[in-house]
């Protein structure tokens, strides 16, 4: 029942469509009506705020990390230990990534999930966050395509998760990263065909 109850919890937390209802807000209407339609940061950067892109940015990421801590804090467990593979804290983790990515609200239609499984691996554990983080930011640093850079930090996240031996939680990370990967099949065909769009415009 508690495994059930954090899963809905995530899951609804997670689906609180924060690029669409900045955007809004601010007047610059649906982000579901341009760009790719979809309402993270990355689409929500198209309207031409930079800012509102950030501060979608961060609140996606807070839904991720809320959802895994305040279950941590309802079990009230005060440090991270050891979890079988499925239970409250992997149930959150991976709720909060289908409500972004399937939100009852918006007919299931939601963003791709890279922001929010960025709050994940940091309310996992902040040095798989901090892992995830690096990876993101240097892989769009260096190449530009923020589709590339949030596939390489999910699998990122996941290889962290490994290495640092937080073994619990490879399973919910994989899983995750499978999904957000098969999220991304556009971007990763028109990688291939060398069509994606790079931030700032250029291809």
């Amino acid at each position: 029942m508690e495994t059930l109850l954090a899963l809905l919890f995530g899951y609804l937390l997670g689906s609180i469509p924060f690029g669409l209802l900045l955007a809004l807000a601010a007047g610059k209407g649906d982000v579901r009506k341009i760009g790719s339609g979809n309402i993270g940061a990355t689409n929500v950067l198209r309207t031409g705020s930079k800012w509102l892109a950030a501060l979608t940015l961060l609140l996606d990421l807070a839904k991720g990390f809320f959802a895994v801590h305040l279950v941590w804090l309802w079990l009230g467990q005060k440090v991270h230990m050891p979890e079988a593979f499925w239970g409250p804290v992997p149930a959150a983790a991976l709720g909060a990534v289908l409500g972004h990515c399937f939100p009852v609200w918006l007919k299931f239609k939601g963003g791709k999930g890279v922001a929010t499984n960025a709050g994940v691996a940091f309310g996992i554990a902040w040095p798989i966050g901090v892992a995830y983080a690096v990876v993101w930011i240097a892989v769009l640093a260096i190449f530009r395509i923020s589709s590339l850079a949030g596939m390489s930090a999910v699998i990122g996240a996941v290889v962290a998760a490994f290495v640092l031996g937080a073994l619990s939680y490879v399973p919910v990370l994989a899983l995750i990263a499978a999904l957000v990967i098969w999220l991304h099949r556009e971007n990763i065909a028109r990688l291939k065909s060398g069509t994606e769009p790079r931030v700032g415009g250029t291809k």
